[in-house]
């Protein structure tokens, strides 16, 4: 398969035919890389069950890690879901479009290939624009995980989604860098206490604000076991992972830059190629010979939006063993260290319980 790239942002004349060429290809069976405001998403008919079969297969998921429908007018929810909760309408006035996935009762139209066999479904609106075109050009129900092979860190960009996906789908869609860098928080919303089961750029605080009394799922600052039946992506498997084995390292900034010089230096004596994930604040008291600066401690939205990145980064340099400090920042903290943890399998050295 050849997979086009086309490029839809500046010129409104060529950004319309690339939509109606990506339209057809979705009602066609086919699938499709978009942008949206969190990361890029591979796309494909939602109420197709050979759609969904052919996401999983082009990312190599596993067929039980639910997708994600996405829309581009609120009133579609309707359409996937059966009894929609008063909350739903509470979040979607507050926070859609944007970086929110809500989980509920799924209806019939929706198949289970989509749903990954569960009997709830995964609804999100984004805020990107051609996203938004994207999803009306092609019937309005898209399925669309992360644009990356299942297990990689999630592309930032169009040449990321080029690096895992060519040869593999139809089309990519070129719309620059996304904004956000990780991807939307995702609630569930069919227990009695609403649920958060990823967190994303839409922290707890922001959504207890809205509806109140919210429980945080374990699986948010751990890895799930092997038993667990996922709700939502990124529950149950190892996500995000650079090919390097990421170690973190959480405690005083002096008592981590210790540790981690230490064991660079070792690694690096064995003529290991070795790297260093820091904060801007940090960065020079590494010893380490590649020190990747990933932002400043106050910028957390930095932090976030270069994240994936710096990991698929570390992958170009062939980096075999890579450290990182926490960044257990106020407000998209939880969102970051979730990431890191799922692309560390779980690996991290406390030194505040030693």
């Amino acid at each position: 398969m050849v997979t086009r790239v086309a490029r839809a942002y500046g010129d409104p004349e060529r950004d319309e035919r690339v939509m109606r060429e990506a339209g057809e290809i979705i009602t066609g069976g086919g699938l499709v890389a978009i942008p949206t405001e969190t990361v890029y998403g591979l796309a494909g008919n939602a109420l197709d069950p050979r759609a969904s079969a052919k996401i999983y297969a082009a990312k190599g998921r596993p067929s039980d890690n639910p997708l994600i429908v996405h829309i581009a007018r609120l009133e579609d929810m309707a359409y996937l879901v059966k009894d929609i909760p008063d909350n739903a309408y509470r979040l979607a006035e507050s926070f859609w479009p944007g970086p929110l996935t809500m989980i509920m009762k799924k209806s019939d139209r929706v198949p289970y290939e989509t749903t990954g066999g569960l009997d709830t479904v995964a609804v999100r609106f984004p805020s990107d624009p051609i996203a938004e075109e994207f999803i009306l050009a092609s019937g309005g129900y898209i399925a669309a995980p992360s644009a990356n092979v299942s297990g990689r860190p999630s592309c930032t960009t169009a040449m990321h989604c080029i690096e895992d996906l060519s040869g593999r789908i139809d089309m990519i869609i070129d719309g620059g860098e996304v904004g956000i860098g990780l991807e939307s928080t995702i609630v569930d919303l069919t227990g009695r206490i609403p649920c958060l089961l990823r967190p994303g750029y839409i922290g707890p605080e922001g959504l207890a604000k809205i509806i109140g009394e919210l429980d945080i799922d374990p699986t948010v600052k751990g890895i799930a076991s092997r038993d667990l039946k996922p709700k939502a992506p990124g529950m149950k498997y190892r996500h995000y992972a650079p090919r390097g084995e990421l170690t973190l390292v959480k405690g005083s900034p002096d008592a981590v830059t210790d540790r981690i010089n230490r064991m660079t230096e070792e690694l690096e004596k064995k003529s290991r190629n070795v790297a260093v994930i820091a904060s801007e604040e940090n960065a020079a008291a590494y010893t380490c010979r590649d020190v990747y600066r990933i932002g400043g401690i106050g910028d957390e939205e930095g932090i976030a939006h270069r994240l994936f990145a710096v990991l698929r980064e570390l992958d170009d340099r062939d980096t075999e063993y890579i450290f990182s400090e926490c960044f257990d920042t106020p407000a998209l903290g939880l969102a970051i260290m979730n990431r890191l943890i799922k692309a560390a399998g779980g690996r991290i050295i406390d030194l505040t319980e030693e």
